[in-house]
């Protein structure tokens, strides 16, 4: 069995497919591990939502922003943007099948190692510093019960998660404001101020920020640093290796490249990347 962590794919069926090949991807022997967002700007977003459904339990995808704006663009709880791809999917006749299939993917998802020895914790934008591994596992569930739940709940989360309010966390927020701030943390970080407020604004690579901003990762109260850690979200970043990280967005949408990593074995660390069109 061969353990591989893939990008955001944001839609790109084609350049997955060659890169699976060239991988030599076998379904029944091998694991995918997508990092979110795999919906949204390319232009095949069905053929890549299908694709990810069908491999069943040889894959497993984290979501990603994206992927939470389509599902509020199919409850009606968001309009959809001039610049989505996602029609081909609210219209498909399978479409209920694959947004069931989607609220019920992890926010994050974490292997102790026990059987495939890759011990990763595995999220689309990042880890809030200060969290434990833990505490990420119990912080994602919440989020993940609210999206798996009865309409009326599902549809409450839906509503509840966008907004900025609150940007530091506190323990003793209320659960909507709880669950936006989790949801914001595992979706759409990328720098955050000494004190722990995340920012936004700023989706510029390392070093093109304001004095006070930082990159999560570098934030000195982050915990996980005895887990490896997967992430996409930040085409400016790109691929990206540092001791335990190992950012996967490459920016294949924008006409960068699709990456995957090898995770398990002798072969872990070995990199795969194929050049996309725009």
């Amino acid at each position: 069995m061969a353990v591989y962590a893939i990008g955001d794919l944001q839609g790109c069926a084609l350049p997955l497919q060659a890169l699976l090949d060239k991988i030599q991807f076998e379904p029944a022997r091998d694991r995918l591990w997508f990092t979110g967002d795999v919906v949204n700007r390319g232009p095949h977003s069905l053929e890549t939502l299908r694709l990810l459904r069908r491999f069943g339990r040889s894959a497993v995808t984290v979501l990603g922003n994206h992927d939470l704006h389509l599902l509020a663009v199919a409850g009606g709880i968001k309009r959809a943007r001039p610049s989505d791809t996602l029609q081909p999917i609210l219209r498909a006749p399978d479409r209920e099948e694959l947004l069931d299939w989607l609220r019920h993917q992890p926010l994050a998802y974490c292997d102790s190692g026990a059987e495939s020895g890759v011990k990763t914790l595995l999220v689309h934008a990042g880890i809030y510093p200060g969290w434990r591994k833990k505490q990420v596992v119990g912080l994602a569930g919440e989020v993940e019960t609210l999206l798996r739940g009865g309409d009326d709940e599902y549809r409450q989360f839906l509503k509840h998660m966008y907004g900025r309010n609150q940007s530091r966390w506190k323990p003793s927020m209320g659960k909507w404001q709880r669950a936006r701030f989790i949801t914001n943390a595992f979706t759409r970080m990328r720098f955050c101020t000494a004190s722990g407020r995340l920012d936004f604004t700023h989706k510029g690579a390392p070093g093109s920020q304001p004095r006070a901003l930082q990159p999560w990762f570098e934030h000195p109260a982050m915990k996980c640093k005895k887990w490896r850690l997967v992430f996409g979200h930040w085409s400016a970043l790109g691929f990206f290796r540092r001791g335990n990280l190992i950012a996967l967005d490459s920016g294949c949408a924008w006409g960068g490249k699709l990456t995957a990593i090898r995770l398990d074995g002798a072969h872990a660390g070995k990199v795969w990347q194929l050049q996309c069109s725009k």
